[in-house]
């Protein structure tokens, strides 16, 4: 105990000189000091416990100080990097005007510029489908937000945010609508549909289907065993990265009840543990305010050492997540994105799931942020400002920690006496085969309590002018449809329980008298036909024809509370910067 206290108080956590290097550590876990404190004098407890080498790895010995992740035997960590540079614009010779910016605003390198390393997996917009020959349309459903406030970074930043960055179903679903509290409490959502003309195509209709699960407290949900796992590493010295980090997390930590347990994972260069298992808010916070960045980016390993410090403080019935706060920009040693994938999967199965966190700009990997938060059977979002970290770990905790349902997958089948042609609006990364549905082997999305999820299909009424030409070949096209039908489509959805193998279904029928007498939408489906065109309008969709920003904004309407006033001004400053598109409506 003296010898370990002696070494906390020389390390840089206190202030002081670093010691000589240390004795090695033996595989029995030190025993913690009653109190510690860091460099502001804030109380750190409990504070200390390097994680065991495993015998014959021939790695250092890791030490954690503060947030620096060292190793006795380590060379010194490489200087900060430089400043970035000063924005460049090139102008015209002869009148000076400008004529390209590789800078924004705020003086960060556009997406697209030489030295931005910012990456997206984008999916091209969904193509037409008839339903003489696909009737039948299967998606896994997506609670993810991260798509939305990471657009709204770019506008705000004075950029059209790319439109591989654009997925539409976060944006609509990054909104709550009016969807009725489930009734049923064997079945853990309601199922709602409505039908609507479509603004930009008088000849079409918009199916929306809608989710909403339970909702449960803080004091009926089970017991958490949680893991922060946070990057320190040099990346991450910027204000919109570490710094907000320390907010948001600070924020869930206020959330903590008596049976909970948070644990730290830091990783740098090296990864190291920094806060054992604590219900202490108080400790959880200390902790948060020590950290600072340097050194590289060892992301596999950090996450390794969150995963076998979630396993080691299991709960049975309980929650057992790991939050990953980073701008995703793994550069040493495990960094695959296919590698990454298969340690996260292997782990879920064994109940341990996993929430993404995104942060930052310039070097942002969203691209892994969103997929390995998706095969953790957890959820993404991206942190812009400490509003934003309120609404994601405050307001809406419930449905980021508490499953209702896993594998949740919808099916719809369109009646070919009622709609000839059809189109999903956004979930191109979340299409499934027809064959999967059933297939309980098949993954798909999880819905947190209180989650709402929103889909929208544009249908052709049978009759209607479609997008697709006539087929000249009389062997090439359908025999027409006989007799009317009184559905307009099966609404199908498959779900597990929590802890199920097994999924269940349910269907909804949609009658085709809804389509009939569909009026222009107002109200909610309003303002989430908004959100749905302002998402395709980035994307570049061509089937909104001239329906622009001008008018995607008198759709939203009066907005009513602070987050639809947000995608007002959004749609607002996306319009400003058209001329800066080269695009006109």
């Amino acid at each position: 105990m003296q010898r370990l206290i002696a070494t906390l108080a020389a390390l840089s956590l206190i202030g002081a000189a670093p010691p000589a290097p240390p004795q090695a550590v033996t595989q029995e876990a030190p025993r913690r000091p009653s109190a510690v404190r860091c460099r502001d004098e804030a109380p750190l407890r409990p504070v200390y416990r390097p994680p065991v080498p495993q015998a014959g790895s021939g790695r250092d010995q890791v030490v954690v100080t503060g947030s620096r992740v060292t190793s006795p035997n380590a060379p010194p960590p490489p200087p900060p990097p430089p400043p970035p540079p000063p924005p460049v614009v090139l102008q015209a010779p002869s009148s000076g005007q400008i004529v390209a910016r590789l800078a924004s605003p705020s003086g960060q390198l556009q997406y697209g510029a030489a030295g931005n390393r910012e990456r997206y997996q984008g999916a091209p917009v969904a193509v037409i489908q008839r339903v003489a020959e696909a009737p039948v349309s299967t998606f896994a459903i997506d609670v993810d937000t991260g798509a939305y406030a990471n657009a709204r970074r770019f506008l705000n930043e004075g950029q059209v945010p790319p439109a591989e960055a654009v997925r539409t179903e976060e944006f609509i679903n990054y909104f709550r609508y009016d969807y009725p509290r489930p009734r049923d409490p064997k079945t853990p959502f309601s199922v709602t549909t409505d039908v609507a003309q479509t603004p930009w195509n008088p000849a079409t209709r918009l199916l929306r289907i809608g989710l909403r699960g339970y909702d449960t407290s803080d004091a009926t949900r089970p017991a958490a065993n949680l893991v922060f796992l946070v990057d320190v590493s040099g990346s991450m010295m910027s204000p919109d990265k570490l710094p907000l980090v320390k907010q948001a997390l600070t924020l869930l930590a206020e959330r903590l009840t008596p049976r909970d347990r948070v644990s730290i994972v830091v990783y740098a260069s090296q990864e190291g543990l920094v806060l054992e298992p604590t219900a202490d808010k108080e400790a959880v916070k200390a902790a948060l305010s020590c950290l600072e960045a340097g050194g590289s980016t060892a992301g596999g390993a950090g996450l390794k050492l969150a995963y076998q410090t979630a396993r080691a403080n299991f709960v049975k019935g309980g929650i057992n997540r790991i939050f990953l706060a980073t701008d995703g920009d793994f550069n040493v040693g495990l960094s695959d994105n296919k590698a990454i994938e298969a340690m996260v999967k292997a782990e879920r199965e064994d109940g341990i799931t996993l929430t993404t966190l995104g942060f930052g700009t310039g070097n942002y990997n969203e691209a892994m942020m969103e997929r390995i938060a998706d095969v953790g059977n957890g959820n993404y979002a991206y942190i812009d400002s400490a509003d934003e970290a309120r609404k994601v770990l405050d307001q809406e905790l419930s449905a980021t920690l508490v499953t209702i349902a896993k594998d949740v997958k919808v099916q719809v089948e369109f009646n070919p006496a009622q709609v000839s042609e059809y189109r999903l609006i956004g979930y191109e990364n979340r299409a499934l085969a027809e064959q999967d549905f059933k297939n309980d082997a098949v993954d798909a999305g999880d819905m947190g309590a209180g989650h709402q999820v929103t889909a929208l299909y544009e249908i052709v009424p049978a009759g209607a002018e479609g997008w697709l030409p006539p087929r000249r070949y009389a062997g090439n096209r359908a025999p027409a449809p006989s007799g009317r039908g009184g559905e307009l489509c099966q609404v199908r959805l498959r779900f597990k329980a929590p802890d199920g193998a097994t999924s269940r279904e349910i269907t909804h029928n949609v009658p085709a008298a809804l389509a009939r007498a569909a009026a222009p939408p107002r109200g909610d489906m309003a303002f989430a036909v908004a959100v749905a065109a302002f998402a395709q309008k980035l994307r570049g969709d061509d089937l909104l024809g001239r329906f622009g920003y001008r008018e995607i904004a008198a759709l939203a309407g009066d907005p009513g509370d602070e987050w639809r006033r947000g995608f007002v001004a959004m749609d607002g400053k996306a319009d400003a910067l058209r001329p800066a598109r080269g695009a006109g409506e």
